[in-house]
This record gives C-alpha cells, sequence and structure tokens, in this order.
C-alpha cells in the first residue's frame, strides 16, 4: 500500500510508430478504462514506457509521435483525472532501480523469461546469426523496477506478462529478506475474458498492424468507406449460421466477438438475436453501422485530444515531477540500505 494509504494499481505501454487498430481497442485500452473506473479509491500509474521500447532494435524512437499514442488512449476513454499518466524516460528512478535489480537478478532466471524465448527466435537471422540486444534479456528487472517504485499492489497484464510480474515478486522476495521489509509484493491482475480480435480475412491470426491484408485490419484511422468495405469482404463461410464456435466457425466468431466489443451483448445475445437471419449479409451490415458509429465518436474525440495536447503534455509534465518524488525515495531507501549512501 503507498504512503497515501490508498492501494496502487500500475500498468504501461510501449509506444507504438504504427497506427493502432480496433484489436489494440479491444485487448488494451477498453479493459484499461474499465479498470479505471472501477477503481476510483486507488491509486492509479499509467506510464509509457519508452525506455522499454529499445528493447526493440527496429524501432526508432525519433519516428514514434507520441502525441498519435497519448490522444488515442483518450479518446478511447482515459481519463487523465482518474489515472497518474507519464512517460517513463521522465523519470529517472525507473532506469537507476532497474540496475540494482539486475544485479539482483541471475542469468538462469532471465533467460528462462518465455517472451525472450519467443523473441530470440524471432530475431534469428537468415545466416544462422542472431542479433539480440542484451537489453531484451535484463528488461525484466526493469519491468520490476517500474512496480516496486511505487509499491504498486495489483499490476494489470496479459498472462504473456505474468511470468514478468512473477519475477518481480521473487526479486522483491529476495532483497527484502537480504535488507530488510522494503518492497511491496505485487500481483498480477488478470482479466480471463478479455477477447482477441482476430483478422478479418484469416481468423487463424490476431489483428495486426503488420498484417499482409490490409482489408484484414480495421485501423482507428479508417473512413467509413474503409469499414463497410472490410466487413463487406470479412471472411465467413458456407453455415450461414451466426454461432460462436472457434473450431468449426472461426471467422463468424470472431464477427460475433467484434459486435460484443461495439454493443456490450453477450454471445447467447447475439446468437438469439441473429438466429433468423437469412445470409451472413444481414449480420455484416449490423456490425458495420456499430462501427462506424463507434469509429465516429472514437475519432471526435481523437480531434479534441489533438486540439488540448498543450494542456495534455503540461499534466504528463506535472505527474512526471510528482512520481519523481516518489520513486526518488524508494531509491534514496534502496540505496542506503545496500550501503550506496
Amino acid at each position: 500500500m503507498s504512503k497515501s494509504g490508498r492501494e496502487v494499481i500500475l500498468t504501461g505501454f510501449t509506444p507504438s510508430s504504427k497506427c493502432l487498430h480496433f484489436g489494440n481497442y479491444v485487448g488494451a485500452i477498453k479493459p484499461l478504462v474499465e479498470l479505471q473506473n472501477k477503481n476510483a479509491d486507488k491509486d492509479f500509474f499509467l506510464f509509457v514506457s519508452d525506455l522499454h521500447a529499445l528493447t526493440n532494435p527496429s524501432v526508432n524512437l525519433k519516428e514514434i509521435d507520441k502525441k498519435v499514442f497519448i490522444c488515442t488512449f483518450l479518446a478511447g476513454g482515459v481519463d487523465l483525472k482518474k489515472v497518474i499518466l507519464f512517460y517513463q524516460s521522465d523519470v529517472p528512478a525507473h532506469a537507476e532501480l532497474g540496475w540494482v535489480l539486475t544485479c539482483h537478478t541471475t542469468f538462469g532466471e532471465l533467460s528462462r523469461m518465455t517472451q525472450f524465448k519467443d523473441k530470440s527466435v524471432r530475431l534469428n537471422q537468415g545466416n544462422g546469426t542472431e542479433s539480440i540486444p542484451t537489453g531484451l534479456l535484463v528488461y525484466p528487472p526493469l519491468m520490476a523496477a517500474d512496480i516496486l517504485l511505487y509499491d504498486s499492489n495489483l499490476i494489470p497484464v496479459g498472462k504473456d506478462q505474468k511470468q514478468h510480474v512473477e519475477l518481480t515478486r521473487n526479486i522483491a522476495e529476495r532483497f527484502n529478506k537480504k535488507y530488510g521489509e522494503t518492497f511491496v509484493l505485487p500481483e498480477p491482475y488478470i482479466t480471463e475474458n478479455n477477447p482477441e480480435i482476430m483478422d478479418l480475412q484469416d481468423p487463424s491470426k490476431k489483428m495486426s498492424k503488420s498484417a499482409a491484408s490490409k482489408n484484414g485490419v480495421i485501423f482507428l484511422t479508417d473512413t467509413t468507406a474503409d469499414v463497410q468495405n472490410k466487413i463487406k469482404v470479412a471472411l465467413t463461410d458456407s453455415l450461414n449460421k451466426v454461432k460462436y464456435d472457434k473450431v468449426n466457425q472461426p471467422a463468424v466468431s470472431n464477427l460475433i466477438m467484434i459486435y460484443s466489443a461495439l454493443t456490450g451483448l453477450n454471445i447467447k445475445q447475439i446468437e438469439e438475436k441473429f438466429a433468423n437471419i437469412k445470409n451472413y449479409g444481414e449480420f455484416k451490415k449490423e456490425i458495420s453501422e456499430e462501427m462506424v458509429k463507434w469509429l465516429s465518436h472514437f475519432q471526435s474525440e481523437y480531434a479534441k485530444a489533438e486540439a488540448n495536447f498543450a494542456s495534455t503534455e503540461k499534466i504528463i509534465k506535472e505527474n512526471a515531477v510528482h512520481c519523481s518524488k516518489i520513486a526518488d525515495a524508494k531509491v534514496d531507501e534502496v540505496y542506503k540500505k545496500i550501503g550506496l549512501r
């Protein structure tokens, strides 16, 4: 629990240089907004993890427009009165504590991280050699520092990041045992039923910015005509039955999840509503109308966020000062305990 006496929720998002899509909204922004609205009694820290972006050798931070990234989250419903939004790189204590925790983490622990293994394989070069940044191996202690600096209790993560929160707990327990009670042990907060939005043309793959066909991806910048066309040509099947069955009807199941995210209706309600359709065109027409309506509202909110970005940047800078006071105090405590001060 923080010094304010309130529980702390903390989460971060790595900035992207490409336009976000509807799958990003459903998988990341929507659950974040729901979490902020349900936890007004907690301190909620939300940061742009730009230091973590350095672990990807293909990312050029100079090319990333943070304004686009921030405005997308604000348009999706993130409320600056409910969350403390800041840039990770504006609080140097993250990197300071990250180094201390790296020195309290073993090579074996880091090399066993599933994400390190997966990303290392993807970085494997065609000639058999590997070009794996050291940061990809050692970034979990930086993630641990992000969490432990603020005495965080709950860490919203996807299932693929749960292992890193468990490592954070291990590092904190090890440090506490060696130097005395210092860090709060965090708990992962995983929403089991967050839907994955799949590609409209290939439902075996998640909707992705790098998809082979742009018809499979609904970008948050798409026009009404774009949306209508993409949903019209979305893959279905020959059964003419709106039934959630990921094995036998993966494409239709994906359209059901999209419609559910747009309307709030559950799977059973959607199946009942479209039980008597003559063809998938009727179903697609309703999805298209709901998507156009949602996207129009989103883009209107984005325009407002963009117009007010100067005041948003001011708040972010003020938040960085606030966060630095908290984080510097924790680093000072750690330095004293390990003998640096």
